[in-house]
């Protein structure tokens, strides 16, 4: 077990609700939608839930506690930016991210064709391969808040490696 002393998982959940009159940001894509979601930075729900998987799996807190939504710095941010910054703050707490899953439950739009530029910007942002993010979408079969077309929510996990000194 000595070698997997090391490993970290890490669990990330966001939700957003829609809202008009803004653009829908999904993995920093811009989706074409007839609605964007809430939020006080651009409400890249994916991107913040992968943040806060990242943040999880190194016991970092959550999104909020680096970037509280009451501060204007970050109001209308780019998530990909505090992403980037999440993914520095692991590395300088020690750990390297080996891999990133998840998935984004919305009834509509349907997300598949932007589905490796999502991959692609969110594996920049966090300076790893591509190879090792995944992105999936699922409908929820018309139940729940993601099934009456009120928002979108995103689930993540990461693996993340403590970096011998």
């Amino acid at each position: 077990m000595e070698g997997l002393s090391g490993l970290r998982i890490g669990l990330g959940y966001d939700v957003h609700a829609f809202a008009p009159d803004r653009p829908l940001i999904l993995g920093g894509v811009t989706i074409p939608h007839h609605q964007g979601l809430a939020g006080h930075s651009d409400a890249d729900v994916l991107a913040h839930a992968i943040a806060d998987a990242l943040l999880g799996a190194i016991r970092g807190g959550d999104i909020g506690k680096l970037f509280p939504d009451t501060d204007p710095t970050y109001e209308g941010a780019n998530s990909l930016k505090l992403l980037e910054a999440v993914a520095q703050f692991v590395r300088e707490q020690g750990y390297e991210i080996l891999d990133v899953d998840s998935v984004i439950a919305a009834q509509a739009p349907k997300l598949s064709p932007h589905r490796e530029a999502m991959r692609q910007n969110l594996a920049d942002s966090m300076g790893v391969p591509v190879d090792n993010v995944g992105v999936k979408a699922t409908t929820t079969e018309w139940l729940g808040f993601e099934g009456r077309e009120e928002g979108i929510s995103a689930t993540a996990t990461c693996l993340c490696c403590r970096i011998s000194s």
